[in-house]
């Protein structure tokens, strides 16, 4: 999914932490988006992906005509990426492509062709954890689009849906500029999208020199410049399970992204074991392990959201070793038996510079 509080993948949350921050959470929560001026600097927010976004400017002097601006921009760049890639729209590019006939090439835009290629640059990276062609399990196990109720799926339901996800089921041709569907499967760019979404607005207040911001969307976090103290922006993970909620390590980021992926915000529970939303390609079934949350903070924000999915697919141990291997800033917060959560920072994250809430 930082603390994600938005339907969808992740929810946000803004704490006091210094003049401005936000609590990053687990993956796909519904709960209230607010935030805090401090002692300086401007906020606005909106609605988008489903979601909540906040975006807070510290550059000082700013003019009100720049601040309009800037809103405009931002609003309009979440737009344009929901209508070509929402699986909720039925006229975006993505939910064209999901009706595509099998076999029948569809031309899609030079930024949706870029969302695919990342997703499938990140699926080969973490060995098949990410897969933007998992829709159709998301959705039987009842977290799509679709009125499903959430349940458990039966053993030959979920040996139909591993059918699916084999290589060259869902296939990008750059060159033509085409994407085809040479299996029944469905696109669900929930794991990659948001995170394209922050910064495509992120590019907008570049473009209008907009030089100290915050951008949020849903939980996945964009910064450039110092916030309003002339300090880096600093974020807080979220303790998971907490309620209310509360900050677990706070990290200074200025010109990075941070996003969240989590398992205790949208899930249902049956027999004692924890159904989250978040579906591993390869089994087509619900992620089962003790991993809680796991952050990822990169250059970009497509690439922070891509990996923090794929790494929490993978798990506490691999999970880990995976970001070791490819140099990723990650933080993993992992459930003990007796109720209490053992931290882990891949190399690149511990140099960061944060540190963990007592």
């Amino acid at each position: 999914m930082t603390t994600p509080y938005s339907p969808g993948r992740r929810a946000v949350l803004a704490a006091g932490v210094g003049s401005f921050a936000l609590l990053a959470a687990g993956c796909d929560a519904r709960g209230p988006l607010f935030a805090s001026a401090g002692s300086g600097g401007h906020v606005f927010q909106g609605l988008t992906m489903g979601s909540s976004y906040t975006v807070k400017i510290a550059t000082p002097g700013i003019a009100a005509a720049a601040l309009a601006a800037a809103q405009h921009a931002v609003a309009n760049a979440l737009a344009d990426v929901v209508g070509r890639m929402s699986h909720y729209d039925p006229d975006s590019e993505v939910s064209r492509l999901n009706r595509q006939p099998l076999g029948v090439p569809l031309d899609v835009s030079a930024p949706t062709r870029r969302v695919f290629e990342i997703a499938q640059a990140v699926r080969a990276a973490s060995e098949g954890a990410f897969e933007v062609a998992v829709g159709q399990a998301v959705d039987e196990w009842g977290f799509g689009p679709s009125t499903r109720a959430r349940h458990v799926l039966p053993s030959p339901s979920v040996r139909e849906l591993q059918r699916l996800h084999l290589d060259g089921a869902l296939v990008l041709d750059p060159a033509a500029g085409t994407l085809t569907r040479h299996a029944p499967v469905l696109a669900n760019l929930s794991g990659i999208a948001k995170g394209f979404g922050v910064d495509q607005a992120a590019q907008a207040l570049d473009r209008l020199n907009v030089s100290d911001y915050m951008i949020e969307v849903g939980g996945e976090i964009r910064t450039r410049g110092r916030n309003a103290e002339g300090q880096s922006w600093r974020l807080a993970i979220e303790r998971p399970d907490a309620m209310p909620q509360r900050a677990l390590h706070v990290l200074p980021l200025s010109g990075k992204s941070l996003a969240t992926s989590g398992d205790y915000r949208n899930y249902f529970m049956h027999l004692g074991r924890r159904y989250s939303h978040e579906i591993d390609p390869r089994t087509a079934e619900p992620v089962h392990h003790a991993l809680a949350s796991v952050s990822v903070v990169a250059d970009d924000c497509m690439h922070a959201d891509a990996w923090s999915t794929a790494l929490f697919v993978l798990g506490p141990e691999r999970g880990l070793m995976a970001a070791t291997r490819h140099g990723l800033a990650a933080y993993f917060v992992v459930r003990q038996e007796d109720g209490t959560f053992l931290e882990r920072q891949s190399p690149a994250f511990a140099a960061l510079g944060g540190h963990t809430v007592a």
